[in-house]
């Protein structure tokens, strides 16, 4: 199994792996080259992220400064707006649907490590191997949510349909469709019509 088989079956993988290093170093040259273009030549930026993601859809509007790890992982629903300083680290895959709204500074990670410093650090690494252990799980979010700015969404989460998540929350358990959730946790607040 490689190192990306590894990493997309959730299982621990070395992270400077050379093909995977690769993905990265592409993804971010493609980033800047995003970032450079100007915000007039939407053309030119939809070209872009589409080299950049595994699958953009039509009328997606990502707004400027974006991040990511790999591009690759992430997929994009159609009408879908991703407001300025998102975050996604698509260690894994990263499933958006469409007519999705993600506020500003929205952070979704996918990356995770061992909680104890004796399990997560890797005492005697070869010189192509990462100095510590690291994981990914899937964030899947459904269909017509929004996603409120400053949220942080944990690795392994999954989102319904029809899911608004309020400013500033940290979401660590799945949402179910037509719910609004907030907090730190997030907490279930009420349902939702739509």
């Amino acid at each position: 199994m490689t190192e990306r088989e590894k990493l997309l079956a959730g299982e621990f993988y070395n992270s400077r792996d050379p093909e995977l290093l690769e993905m990265y170093h592409q993804a971010k040259e493609l980033l800047k080259q995003w970032s450079d273009e100007s915000s007039r030549n939407g053309e030119e930026k939809s070209r872009i992220l589409q080299k950049l993601l595994g699958k953009v859809g039509k009328g997606v509007w990502i707004e400027a400064p974006f991040y990511c790890d790999y591009g690759k992982n992430i997929t994009i629903g159609e009408n879908t707006f991703i407001n300025a300083n998102a975050v996604f680290l698509d260690c894994n895959r990263i499933d958006i649907g469409k007519n999705v709204l993600i506020g500003p500074n929205v952070q979704i990670y996918t990356a995770t490590h061992p909680i104890s410093a004796s399990d997560r650090i890797n005492p005697n690494p070869e010189s192509n191997q990462a100095p510590y252990k690291t994981k990914a799980l899937p964030v899947r979010i459904g269909d017509n949510c929004w996603i409120g700015g400053n949220t942080v969404i944990l690795p392994g989460i999954t989102i319904g349909n029809n899911v608004t998540v309020a400013a500033g929350s940290l979401v660590t358990k799945d949402i179910p469709n037509k719910k609004l959730a907030m907090g730190s946790p997030a907490r279930l607040v009420r349902d939702l019509e739509r």
